[in-house]
């Protein structure tokens, strides 16, 4: 079988088992889910085995340690993603849900209802995690799932994909629902992206070039997401150790997930006496950071940054700083440079706090806050299956909501038009 004939035929038996999933009860669906996280578990030594295999394999080609750390599976981030699939279970079903309705003056009555998007092919890199948070939350919306990760994660995703699907299929879910390509050859995912007859919708989870990529070859619809050039604002009313804290934890709680700081912009007022004081706690944490003049002239440490740096997704130990000349300036800079995911502020000051939740165009914007909350599972949805970019049918965290459209269902008596 060719790449292209594989990813035909999972994104083929995907539409299948779509048609049974979209009126699945949600007992069958809440059992499927639970069964899924116990098989996580019981099997937890054969998925870690092959994660190993991918572990060796990515050291050996020398990726860096953010890359390692995302690629990484052990028993608590197993743990952790049971857990997951337990909560998504817990949540209330979207499907069926009638979300708005009205009578007309002839008598019928329209109901707009709350229906699955049918088949969601997700392209991601090489984090095995987004195997089961995809699985587990387009199964509870109702959707079958076409899912292609990244060849580094490959083992990985094959077995989790494996122990998942038997554990759904065990218990009730039409076989077809969770699909996984195997081939790591890219005209699998080429193909993916040209199946309109089959699959409804595209998320790409990744990096920039991921998501560019998929922008350009799919002619499936797609809903784009993840990129995070974020940036905290420290303003010159700023409580200057909480903005510390808040710095530090955005930067290196965890550097390589995509609502990391990426960037910091301080007030000129405060710059003097904030930046000594957060570089010394960035610095023993290992971060290297490149400043603009007059960041370097109150840090000499810091490395000049170029026009590249405003504009990168570091994904690393890396911080660009720059001294601005006030809330404006912040504003027009994370405008030229975001992408639109998590921008925050610390301030004191009630009216520039409300002025920059206005005037910032992101998915979440956090006043005196790290952008490390910008996470399903921290926004109460039970995990994620991208954060959304844009402004068309989801943004933000996208959880079981965001998973679904809607119909009308129009209630009659014999009504005809004339």
């Amino acid at each position: 079988m060719t790449p292209q004939e594989e990813a035909q035929a999972r994104a083929r038996r995907a539409a299948q088992a779509a048609r049974t999933l979209a009126y699945l009860d949600t007992g069958t669906k809440n059992r499927a889910l639970l069964a899924m996280a116990e098989a996580l578990l019981a099997r937890q030594g054969e998925i870690l085995a092959a994660n190993t295999q991918d572990l060796a394999a990515a050291r050996e080609a020398q990726y860096s340690q953010a890359f390692i750390d995302r690629l990484l599976l052990n028993d608590k981030r197993m743990a952790e993603m049971a857990q997951a699939l337990r909560e998504v279970a817990a949540l209330p079903d979207p499907v069926g849900t009638v979300i708005g309705g009205t009578r007309r003056p002839n008598g019928l009555q329209l109901l707009k209802v709350r229906v699955p998007l049918g088949v969601i092919g997700m392209i991601y890199e090489s984090r095995p995690n987004v195997t089961v948070d995809a699985a587990g939350l387009c199964l509870k919306a109702g959707n079958a799932v076409v899912l292609r990760g990244g060849k580094e994660a490959n083992r990985s995703n094959i077995a989790l994909a494996t122990v998942i699907a038997q554990a759904a299929t065990a218990s009730g879910v039409p076989q077809g629902a969770i699909e996984l390509i195997e081939s790591t050859d890219r005209a699998a995912v080429m193909e993916l992206m040209r199946l309109t007859q089959y699959v409804d919708c595209l998320i790409p989870r990744g990096g920039a070039g991921l998501i560019k990529s998929v922008l350009e070859h799919a002619q499936v619809p797609v809903i784009e997401t993840g990129v995070g050039n974020c940036h905290v604002y420290v303003d010159e009313s700023a409580d200057l150790e909480m903005a510390t804290e808040i710095v530090f934890n955005a930067k290196c709680q965890r550097p390589g997930i995509c609502n990391a700081l990426e960037t910091l912009l301080v007030h000129q007022a405060v710059a003097d006496r904030f930046l000594p004081l957060v570089a010394a706690r960035l610095e023993a944490a290992g971060v290297e950071l490149r400043g603009d003049e007059r960041t370097c002239e109150l840090l000499p440490q810091a490395k000049a940054a170029t026009e590249e740096d405003w504009a990168t997704e570091y994904l690393a130990l890396i911080l660009a700083v720059a001294v601005v000349d006030d809330l404006d300036a912040a504003v027009e800079h994370i405008a030229r440079w975001g992408t639109k995911h998590s921008e925050a502020i610390v301030t004191s000051d009630y009216a520039q706090a409300q002025r920059f939740a206005a005037r910032v165009d992101a998915a979440a914007v956090y006043v005196n806050a790290s952008t490390r909350f910008t996470d399903g599972g921290q926004f109460g949805m039970g995990g994620e299956i991208g954060i959304s970019t844009q402004k068309l049918h989801a943004r933000g965290p996208m959880g079981l909501e965001e998973l679904t459209s809607y119909k009308y269902v129009v209630y009659g008596e014999g009504q005809v038009r004339t």
